[in-house]
């Protein structure tokens, strides 16, 4: 059963009644998607190193997903790794790589009991053999579960994934599997990686940035913005009832 805002849970019992009162059950997004800014931002402020940003990054990211089941949030998809991010020092993307490792290793029971599906989008081959091993066989252990959808986009970006869909609709085309005047927004969709999942109502990015970087860029088309002044390593899920709270009180146009 679907837990309504004002619920108890063990994620939720840091949060006062008053903060629960502000959501509307009837009207939680069913797809938030969260550019995690700023790791290694806040570990420069504490004279720590970039890894250690990106440790506690990921140490934030476990009650975020809990606290979006809890309010009943179908999909959180979060921006781990992008295909632009590989540009980084080879050390600091090495230390990526390890920490998205252990995180899918060590949280892998966690999330079966919590009922937390794992997913992923991106072009996931080119991404380290232990890191997609861990990333398949935690898919594989949560693949039962149905509270919600947690999907990390590793080496995804928005363009290559544009490119990634075309070029396999451009192929089905060329073998005769669809015919070219049937082609429209439904059908590319299907042809992106987030095919299983509605377009995102909120994307969330912390650290104040006001930009998508590269992110779900079809699927963003009429997404609501929500940046928040916060590094990502201290998001909790306070500032996310309050982004929340302020998704429910804008008005959705969708370009109208």
């Amino acid at each position: 059963m679907q837990s309504s805002a004002k619920e108890r849970s063990p994620v939720l019992e840091i949060l006062s009644e008053e903060e629960l009162s502000v959501l509307d059950p009837a009207r939680i997004p069913q797809h938030i998607a969260i550019i995690p800014d700023g790791n290694r931002r806040w570990a420069r402020n504490r004279h720590l190193s970039p890894e250690m940003g990106h440790h506690r990054g990921a140490d934030s990211l476990t009650d975020i997903v809990k606290a979006a089941k809890d309010i009943g949030v179908k999909v959180l998809t979060i921006y781990g790794f992008s295909t632009e991010n590989s540009s980084r020092p080879a050390f600091e993307v090495d230390a990526l790589m390890f920490i998205m490792e252990r995180y899918l290793v060590d949280k892998r029971e966690d999330m079966v009991n919590s009922d937390i599906r794992c997913r992923s989008i991106g072009d996931i081959a080119h991404l380290p053999s232990s890191l997609i091993k861990a990333l398949r066989e935690t898919e594989a252990a949560t693949a039962h579960c149905q509270s919600i959808d947690f999907v990390l986009a590793l080496n995804y970006g928005g363009r290559d994934d544009i490119r990634r869909g075309v070029t396999r609709l451009v192929e089905d085309c060329m073998a005769g599997k669809i015919d070219k005047s049937s082609i429209d927004e439904t059908v590319i969709a299907q042809y992106l990686d987030t095919a299983a999942w509605p377009d995102p109502d909120m994307m969330i990015r912390t650290s104040g940035e006001i930009r998508i970087s590269n992110f779900l860029l079809w699927q963003a088309s009429y997404t609501e913005l929500c940046p928040l002044d916060v590094y990502w390593p201290d998001f909790t899920p306070q500032h996310l009832l309050k982004a929340v709270g302020d998704f429910q009180n804008r008005n959705r146009r969708h370009g109208s």
